[in-house]
This record gives structure tokens, sequence and C-alpha cells, in this order.
């Protein structure tokens, strides 16, 4: 009987470890498979600001930065104003901030509207930084408002299947003065003004309170 006890303890010890090992398999898969972003509905986020001058360049620089939440093998910025033109391949950073050796080559008609990349960011959440030209100054109206783009080739049961995600705005140029037309975006248009006439009203009321606070002479 001590032996027969023996054995069903250890089998039953045995069946449960078995099904603590298939509980954390099931997990583990539950898990991997949350964190799959479907390529078609991306999240990319980023910004332009002024660039850095470079050898032979022409125009105002325009860097560009951004990342997204998968994987990425092209994209393209669409401008409102004419590109004139497309600086040196794009630097791609990790998450951690470290260097990668994925890359992406640019072309696109000059003087034109777009700039496309091809090219491949393999990890979630690698920035993407690279520079464009401009005929205007940065900060004059219209401000150049690029919007983006992001596609993903991969294959699928032996054939190739591209996803593609946007746009998203990357929005007007950083360290600009704020002016009548801040606050609009090309995919959040507001009304000219509006922010800046309210401003100036409430300067206006502030000078009237102070000259009528002012003795007669």
């Amino acid at each position: 009987m001590h032996t027969l006890h023996s054995a069903h303890r250890r089998a039953t010890a045995w069946l449960g470890t078995l099904a603590g090992c298939a509980g954390v398999l099931l997990i583990s898969a539950a898990l991997a498979q949350a964190e799959e972003v479907n390529p078609n509905n991306y999240n990319c986020l980023g910004h332009i600001s002024a660039g850095k001058a470079e050898p032979g360049g022409e125009g105002q620089q325009v860097a560009y930065s951004f990342y997204c939440n998968g994987p990425i093998t092209g994209y393209q910025l669409q401008a409102q104003i004419p590109l004139t033109g497309i600086e040196s391949p794009p630097l791609l950073t990790s998450k951690a901030g470290t260097p990668v050796t994925d890359t992406f080559a640019c072309s696109g008609e000059i003087p034109g509207y777009a700039l496309n990349c091809v090219g491949a960011a393999k990890a979630s959440y690698e920035t993407i930084a690279g520079q464009f030209a401009i005929g205007a100054k940065l900060c004059k109206e219209p401000r150049v408002d690029p919007l983006l783009t992001v596609t993903y080739a991969y294959l699928e049961k032996g054939a190739v299947t591209q996803a593609i995600s946007g746009p998203f705005d990357l929005g007007r140029p950083s360290g600009c003065r704020p002016d009548a037309f801040s606050g609009s975006t090309r995919l959040n248009p507001q009304t000219p003004g509006a922010h800046h006439a309210k401003k100036k009203h409430k300067g206006h009321k502030a000078s009237h309170r102070r000259h009528k606070a002012l003795p007669a002479k």
C-alpha cells in the first residue's frame, strides 16, 4: 500500500507539473499574440525642425524624426510646399537610443512634393531621422507640414504582402515663433487667427483699464 500511495503521489505531482508548464505556454502564446501589431494599423509619432547645413546642399534644411510601434520597410513624406532637395540617407537608432545598421534609401522628383524611402527598420520604436530641403525660410508662412505614410512588406503563405498605415501629421516646425496659424495642422485645421485675436483682445482690454486708471492732468 505504501508503494502504491507513493507512486500515486509522484504521478499526481508529474501531472501537476505538466499542467503548470502548459499554462505557462498558453500565457506566453497569449502575450505574444497580444504584442502583435496589425501593420495596417500602426501608430507613428514624429516632428520636424530646422536641419543642419550639408555640403553642397541648397535651400532651407528641414530635419524630420519619427518612430512607429512596428517594423517598416518603406515610408513617404508628403509636403504641401515644394521640396527642393533630398539629403543624405536617414540615421536609425534603437528604442534604447543606440545606432543600428538598418537603413533606408530615399528619392523623389525635385522639385516635387514627396520623398519616398525604401529599406528596413526591423524593430518596433526605431527612430528614423533624416533631412530634406525647401526653397523658403522655415518659419515663413505657409510653413511646411509633412504627412507621413509607412509601409511594411512581409511573406504570408509564400506570397509577398504589403501593409500600409497613415497618414500621420508630423506638424509644423518646432522652434518658430507662434503666429495666427499656430495650433493648426493639415489633419486638424483650425480657423487662422482665432487664438491670436483672443490674446490681442485681452491685451487691448488691459491697456484700456490702465488708461482709465491714469490721473487727469
